[in-house]
């Protein structure tokens, strides 16, 4: 069943999570039970056939005290996420080798018809109660999820009469310079009245440049987009109304929108040097990157409905994602400009709407089993435009998807419980016809295309098993398979053979991911554990491979096996050390004989990496955290990709004060001087688009942070 039998323990770390304000030296830390949204019949964590991880609010503090970047808080949490690009563009940050689905409370964030690959920023995290992880492809929420799904569940009231909150924090290079200086507020109130309960919250986070361990500016990515000279805001609301004990109706609504000042310009490196691409002041043209998300959900919850529970949600997302601009060959048209003169950039556009239905009953056959179906409706409009010739780049692209599924949870014994389930995708694409831009064809002009309606069917299956083997083991293993869409836009906007009809183009057929898993957890004293073993297979794959520096979309049979295992060891009541290691491998086939000949490079998985945490709270008002990630060296089959492995330690210290908490945190604490994994693992194409994206990491950075409720 599994091709890699050696399942060698090579020990690594993450990030620890004992609560910011725990207990003290004297207390016990006795943990709930907790329910995980993500898996729709609202399973226990620590009790599903495949591994799920639930990050804390705490832990998310804990890492928000060091760093603002979104995507190294999930690398440090979750250890077969890729490392963070630093970026505004979350490209080349997979999870287990594929794609994650981004959900904000259910509702979906990802744009897979068009992957701008910009939804590591769609929400502030300071609006977050928790981040559910689902590892592994899952079609419980349809479409998107091949290598797993990350919810962020957004924060509730707590209850009880009015309540406020406050945070401020400050941001600025280990060397300190104006340039580099970032702020941060974000205030909450919330509380019931009678049957209403309420919570509105909003953020205002402002960043300056980045510097690396020399003090050099880094590089700005003037295309994809910047987190670096940047300003960003959130607006949480959410209402609550109670019809009685068993009813309550919920609305959720968030906009989040982050913007590029536009005041630098990248100075390109030498890429096969090794030398990184800087910044200076300038004036770029065109607009500033951007990304502007609004998600909203109605939520209808009825606890008892003739001994059923019974979930409808029905939702919306509005995504506008722009980019850099630039003098792109793909841009040229000329009866609008002289060849290599025109400049111009784009936009993706997206809405999404959507209803998700389900229902459970538990207690059935005498207590053995539970049962969990429903039905999600899904509408997808997907386009992408070049803004400043109005142009459409991508054409409006229509994709629905009606999906019903049961699934069933059979306790056959006390130590055994079975699962199994299955899920139906109705799926249609609709696509007008329409002329591609001018520079698609040989000679310019583009082709027309013919549009179509295709259409897909898909059955997914899931079946797993959890086996107590003792009261401190427990062994897990898991088959289920996800549902994707290539880069249909990728796709589209590409195509330069006259003639071509969408309804015969088999690029855009969709991508079903089959995994595989088995596991161990162990709980046993002051020692804890969970290691899997898993295998991704694709037969009609989807790969990112750089051609003339743009991304095109290959369709090929893709495997992918990792490892992952995350242990902890609370020392005493104050102090617990974390270790976590994860490993992946993938190949594709290139030449289409079915066989996989090809390894895929840092744009499709992560490097090995080690992680080592140490939590202590060393009285009850004073904490701190330690962490290291080493991510090692690894050679690619592309002769140009090399990467060299580094290693980044970081650590906080936070005190509670009679009016407020405060903390200090230092990311890249031993200033290691190092150019980013996507920067040598990932950076390909010509000469020239190389080197504007070779990005030093970011050096050593202090963070200081104050928050108070009352």
């Amino acid at each position: 069943m599994f091709r890699n039998p050696c399942l060698y323990l090579s020990i690594s770390l993450a990030s620890l999570s004992l609560p910011a304000a725990a207990a003290t030296p004297q207390e016990t830390v006795e943990l709930k039970a907790v329910t995980v949204s993500a898996t729709r019949g609202g399973t226990e964590a620590g009790k599903t056939p495949q591994k799920i991880t639930v990050i804390s609010r705490e832990q998310i503090e804990q890492q928000l005290a060091i760093t603002s970047d979104h995507g190294a808080v999930l690398s440090n949490l979750i250890p077969s996420y890729s490392p963070s690009r630093q970026k505004m563009s979350s490209a080349g940050e997979s999870f287990r080798g594929r794609s994650a689905l981004i959900l904000i409370d259910g509702v979906p964030q990802s744009t897979p018809l068009r992957d701008s690959q910009r939804d590591g920023y769609v929400i502030d995290l300071s609006m977050v109660e928790r981040i559910e992880v689902i590892h592994g492809a899952s079609a419980e929420h349809g479409l998107g999820a091949t290598g797993g799904i990350i919810n962020y569940v957004t924060r509730r009231p707590t209850g009880g009469a009015l309540r406020q909150h406050a945070g401020i924090s400050l941001t600025a290079p280990g060397d300190y310079e104006s340039e580099g200086l970032g702020y941060k507020l974000d205030y909450r109130v919330e509380g019931t009245q009678g049957s209403f309960d309420y919570l509105a919250s909003a953020s205002w986070n402002t960043q300056g440049m980045f510097y690396d361990a020399n003090g050099d500016l880094i590089g700005v990515d003037d295309t994809q987009g910047d987190v670096m000279d940047s300003t960003a805001q959130d607006v949480l609301l959410k209402l609550g109304y109670w019809l009685d004990d068993n009813q309550n109706i919920n609305l959720m609504i968030n906009h989040y929108q982050v913007e590029g000042e536009h005041d630098y310009v990248n100075v390109p490196g030498d890429a096969n040097a090794g030398i990184p691409a800087t910044s200076r002041k300038g004036d770029p043209q065109g607009k500033a990157p951007q990304n502007e998300v609004l998600a909203s959900s109605l939520s209808y919850k009825h606890a008892d409905l003739y001994g059923n529970e019974l979930g409808l949600q029905l939702y919306s997302q509005r995504f506008r994602g722009r980019f850099g601009g630039g003098i792109n060959a793909a841009f040229q048209d000329s009866s609008i400009a002289p060849v290599g003169t025109l400049f111009d950039q784009s936009q993706n556009e997206s809405d999404k709407y959507g209803a998700k239905l389900t229902l459970s009953r538990d207690g059935l056959l005498d207590n053995h089993l539970k049962l969990v179906g429903g039905l999600d409706i899904l509408q997808d409009t997907t386009s992408q435009q070049l803004i400043l010739t109005d142009r459409e780049w991508v054409p409006e692209t229509v994709f629905r998807n009606y999906a019903p599924f049961l699934q069933a949870e059979i306790r056959a014994l006390d130590q055994l419980t079975l699962f199994a389930g299955v899920r139906h995708e109705f799926a249609d694409l609709e696509v007008d016809s329409f002329h591609t831009i001018a520079s698609t064809s040989q000679p310019p002009g583009g082709v027309a295309v013919e549009g179509g309606n295709p259409s897909f069917e898909e059955t997914l299956y899931n079946i797993g098993a959890v086996w107590q083997v003792s009261s401190w083991a427990q062994l897990f293993t898991n088959y289920s398979e996800g549902f994707g869409m290539p880069d249909v836009g990728r796709v589209l906007r590409g195509i330069g053979t006259p003639g071509t009809r969408v309804d015969d183009f088999l690029d855009l057929q969709p991508v079903v991911t089959e995994n595989k898993e088995v596991g161990l957890r162990l709980n046993h004293g002051p020692f804890d554990a969970e290691i899997s073993y898993y295998e991704s297979d694709a037969d009609l794959g989807s790969r990112l491979d750089s051609v003339g520096g743009v991304y095109q979309v290959r369709r090929e049979r893709t495997e992918i096996d990792g490892i992952e295992f995350t242990g902890g060891w609370q020392v005493n009541d104050a102090h617990r050390l974390k270790l976590s290691y994860a490993q992946v491998n993938g190949r594709s086939d290139t030449n289409g004989d079915g066989k996989v000949d090809t390894g895929l490079n840092g744009a499709n998985i992560s490097p090995d990496r080690y992680g080592i945490s140490w939590q202590a709270n060393w009285t009850d008002k004073l904490h701190s955290l330690l962490q290291a990630n080493h991510y090692a060296s690894r050679d690619f089959d592309q002769p140009e990709l090399e990467f060299d492995g580094y290693t980044l330690v970081d650590a906080s210290i936070g005190y509670r004060t009679p009016v407020g908490d405060v903390s200090l945190g230092v990311e890249n604490l031993l200033n290691r001087d190092y150019l980013t994994y996507y920067s040598q693992a990932a950076n390909t194409g010509s000469d020239q688009t190389r080197n504007g994206r070779v990005f030093n990491g970011r050096g050593r950075t202090l963070t200081l942070g104050y928050q108070a409720s009352f």
